[in-house]
């Protein structure tokens, strides 16, 4: 499903339309549809949702079926699930009978599931059969993404038939794969693929199978669509095939949905690095109830995580009674370590998602990761060293009031973040291939889980540091 464009100047020019169509709908609905038939759908969505609610209804009514079912396409979910509910199932066939096969069943996916049998009832033999085999696809996959209109073509057809047999599909009615022509056999197997301009420019008398591309990239039903769109990407294809274990063309999935799909997936990715449950519909539509229950299960494990930390605290609570300048640097040693664990994560995370890091290569990263961590962590240090020694000189802060040489509580600072951050760095980087070999979405690495993490064990790093440099006016 295609998302609903939010363009400042789309949207502002939708709200000075909405008024007129209004008054259309009043006092000459039958003119809507001349009226507005130079518009694009998307605008005409636009303008939908300007309306009130009760009534964009008769506005859809006021237009042919394929036109509406056009717009339906690229509203609101919520608003187009609303409008679909309050239908009767038979008027909402009609609607959707007109929509494109991958459309159709995505937006069947988001409404009623009764109500949804109810509606494919309703749909014509042909239509019904087609969604139905669409609906047995999960919507991530190649199969739940892909549409059933597209070009095939007999590979002993020739050119001239070929054309002729294109020209009619293109009459009959919209295909969402015009550009790309696939041959197959008699049994329906895949056996190449050309573009519309390819089959233009072919000789004349040429057979299909002659001028195809027999080489052609292709993907299974039950693919992810990461995979479906890494292939787009890797090969700029703009329609990837999709085939059933015969090779049979059972669909394509087009770019605009491989489009759709890529940001879907990152969106997901996002939400879970940041520390949540992925949503499954948009910020604004998501009743507080959901967010809640998104949002409160990972908060709670990672406050309990956090325990930890206080108990890591609690532990050297001596150490710190006994040299209080220690404190100071907790914050930025802990914070150090958190954000060098999330960046590490980060990285691994999305090179996972792009098939440029596979679970064979976990060592490699470590030994990647390791000398990065090491030098970073140099960086921060000294970075760290510096500010102790600058403040203490210009008398901003007495680092030494306790008795300890104001140099070790800088050299403290340098080697506690050399080591926090090489670990943190490590931790995070290895934290996706533990979640990967469980059977986990490497994104739940988030990175407040990993900065959890990596504070506990800085805290253990930072005051086992001090034992070593300052141990004596630790009483060590």
């Amino acid at each position: 499903m295609r998302p609903h464009p939010e363009h400042h100047d789309a949207q502002a020019v939708a709200a000075l339309l909405a008024p007129d169509i209004l008054d259309l709908l009043e006092s000459s609905p039958s003119s809507i549809a001349s009226d507005t038939e130079e518009m694009h759908p998307a605008d005409l969505a636009d303008v939908a949702e300007k309306m009130p609610r009760e009534s964009v209804p008769l506005f859809l009514a006021a237009l042919p079926a394929a036109r509406a079912a056009a717009i339906l396409e690229y509203l609101h979910e919520e608003l187009r699930t609303e409008l679909l509910e309050a239908m009767s199932p038979e008027q909402a066939a009609l609607l959707i009978a007109q929509m494109r096969p991958d459309d159709r069943a995505d937006t069947l996916d988001e409404i009623d599931e009764d109500h949804a049998e109810d509606i494919v009832e309703a749909l014509p033999q042909a239509t019904r059969d087609e969604t139905e085999r669409l609906l047995e696809y999960a919507a991530d996959t190649a199969g739940g993404l892909m549409t059933t209109q597209f070009v095939s073509v007999p590979e002993t057809n020739t050119v001239e038939v070929a054309l002729a047999s294109v020209r009619e599909m293109a009459r009959a009615g919209r295909r969402e794969a015009m550009n790309t022509v696939y041959a197959v056999n008699e049994f329906g197997a895949l056996t190449g693929v050309l573009s519309l301009r390819e089959l233009l420019a072919a000789p004349e008398g040429a057979r299909i199978s002659d001028v195809a591309w027999t080489e052609v990239h292709h993907v299974h039903p039950t693919a992810d669509r990461e995979d479906v769109a890494r292939l787009t990407t890797e090969y700029d294809l703009v329609a990837v095939p999709v085939l059933d274990n015969e090779n049979r063309l059972l669909g394509v999935v087009t770019v605009d949905d491989v489009i759709d799909a890529i940001q879907e997936e990152q969106t997901e990715d996002v939400q879970k690095l940041g520390g949540m449950e992925a949503f499954n519909e948009p910020y604004m539509q998501m009743s507080v109830y959901g967010m809640l229950k998104k949002r409160a299960g990972w908060l709670s494990i990672l406050m309990v995580s956090e325990m930890f930390t206080t108990s890591a605290l609690q532990h050297f609570d001596t150490e710190l009674n006994k040299l209080p300048v220690l404190t100071l640097f907790i914050p930025l040693v802990m914070s150090s370590g958190g954000n060098s664990g999330s960046q590490a994560t980060s990285l691994i995370t999305r090179a996972m998602a792009l098939k440029e890091v596979q679970l064979k290569d976990w060592w490699r990263v470590a030994a990647r990761e390791l000398p990065t961590g090491i030098v970073l962590g140099s960086i921060l240090g000294i970075i760290g060293l510096i500010r102790v020694l600058v403040w203490q000189h210009l008398g901003l802060y007495d680092y030494g009031k306790n008795g300890v040489p104001y140099e070790l509580v800088a050299l403290n600072t340098c080697l506690s973040l050399i080591g926090i951050v090489m670990f943190g760095s490590l931790a995070g980087s290895m934290l996706p291939f533990v979640l990967r070999r469980l059977g986990f979405d490497p994104a739940s690495a988030s990175a407040p889980l990993v900065a959890t993490l990596v504070d506990v064990t800085g805290l253990i790093i930072y005051f086992s540091v001090a034992l070593m440099v300052l141990g004596k006016y630790m009483g060590g």
